[in-house]
Protein backbone atom coordinates (compact mmCIF):
# COMPACT_ATOMS: atom_id res chain seq x y z
CA UNK A 1 0.00 0.00 0.00
CA UNK A 2 1.12 3.49 -0.75
CA UNK A 3 1.24 5.79 2.24
CA UNK A 4 1.98 9.46 2.61
CA UNK A 5 5.26 10.47 4.19
CA UNK A 6 3.62 12.91 6.61
CA UNK A 7 1.47 10.33 8.35
CA UNK A 8 2.57 6.84 7.35
CA UNK A 9 0.05 4.13 8.12
CA UNK A 10 -2.89 6.36 9.04
CA UNK A 11 -5.93 5.06 7.16
CA UNK A 12 -6.86 8.43 5.61
CA UNK A 13 -3.58 8.53 3.73
CA UNK A 14 -3.48 5.02 2.34
CA UNK A 15 -4.82 4.06 -1.07
CA UNK A 16 -5.14 0.52 -2.35
CA UNK A 17 -2.86 0.01 -5.33
CA UNK A 18 -4.65 -1.17 -8.45
CA UNK A 19 -8.13 -0.45 -7.06
CA UNK A 20 -8.91 3.15 -8.10
CA UNK A 21 -12.71 2.72 -7.91
CA UNK A 22 -12.81 2.26 -4.15
CA UNK A 23 -13.84 5.50 -2.43
CA UNK A 24 -11.16 7.22 -0.39
CA UNK A 25 -11.90 7.94 3.24
CA UNK A 26 -11.22 11.65 2.87
CA UNK A 27 -14.66 12.84 1.64
CA UNK A 28 -18.32 11.91 1.99
CA UNK A 29 -19.45 9.70 -0.90
CA UNK A 30 -22.73 11.62 -1.24
CA UNK A 31 -22.10 15.30 -0.56
CA UNK A 32 -18.28 15.32 -0.96
CA UNK A 33 -17.83 17.10 2.37
CA UNK A 34 -14.26 16.58 3.62
CA UNK A 35 -14.05 14.06 6.46
CA UNK A 36 -12.00 15.34 9.38
CA UNK A 37 -9.60 13.00 11.13
CA UNK A 38 -11.24 13.64 14.50
CA UNK A 39 -14.88 13.19 13.37
CA UNK A 40 -17.03 10.10 13.02
CA UNK A 41 -17.24 8.35 9.67
CA UNK A 42 -20.44 6.51 8.85
CA UNK A 43 -19.75 3.51 6.62
CA UNK A 44 -22.17 1.77 4.25
CA UNK A 45 -21.65 -1.44 2.32
CA UNK A 46 -18.28 -1.91 3.94
CA UNK A 47 -16.19 0.60 2.05
CA UNK A 48 -18.28 3.72 1.36
CA UNK A 49 -17.76 6.63 3.80
CA UNK A 50 -20.36 9.25 4.73
CA UNK A 51 -20.13 12.37 6.88
CA UNK A 52 -23.45 11.84 8.70
CA UNK A 53 -26.31 9.46 9.35
CA UNK A 54 -28.41 11.58 7.01
CA UNK A 55 -26.07 11.20 4.01
CA UNK A 56 -25.74 7.47 4.62
CA UNK A 57 -29.52 7.09 4.94
CA UNK A 58 -30.11 9.04 1.74
CA UNK A 59 -27.73 6.73 -0.14
CA UNK A 60 -29.49 3.70 1.35
CA UNK A 61 -32.82 5.06 0.10
CA UNK A 62 -31.41 5.61 -3.40
CA UNK A 63 -30.09 2.04 -3.43
CA UNK A 64 -33.44 0.65 -2.25
CA UNK A 65 -35.29 2.52 -5.01
CA UNK A 66 -32.86 1.25 -7.65
CA UNK A 67 -33.19 -2.31 -6.32
CA UNK A 68 -37.00 -2.13 -6.46
CA UNK A 69 -36.88 -0.73 -10.00
CA UNK A 70 -34.51 -3.48 -11.12
CA UNK A 71 -36.70 -6.14 -9.50
CA UNK A 72 -39.84 -4.80 -11.18
CA UNK A 73 -38.10 -4.68 -14.56
CA UNK A 74 -36.90 -8.27 -14.25
CA UNK A 75 -40.32 -9.41 -12.98
CA UNK A 76 -41.95 -7.67 -15.96
CA UNK A 77 -39.68 -9.53 -18.34
CA UNK A 78 -40.55 -12.87 -16.75
CA UNK A 79 -44.31 -12.24 -16.95
CA UNK A 80 -44.39 -11.26 -20.62
CA UNK A 81 -45.27 -14.25 -22.79
CA UNK A 82 -42.70 -15.07 -25.39
CA UNK A 83 -44.36 -15.44 -28.76
CA UNK A 84 -42.56 -17.19 -31.53
CA UNK A 85 -43.69 -16.93 -35.12
CA UNK A 86 -43.22 -20.00 -37.22
CA UNK A 87 -43.62 -19.84 -40.93
CA UNK A 88 -45.44 -22.87 -42.25
CA UNK A 89 -45.43 -23.51 -45.94
CA UNK A 90 -47.74 -25.98 -47.64
CA UNK A 91 -46.29 -28.28 -50.17
CA UNK A 92 -48.73 -29.96 -52.51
Amino acid sequence: MATSLACAGFFFDTEPIGEPRLPALNACALCSKPLARDSDIFMYRGDTPFCSHECRYEQMQHDAIRARQAASRSAGRRQQPQSIKIKVSKTS
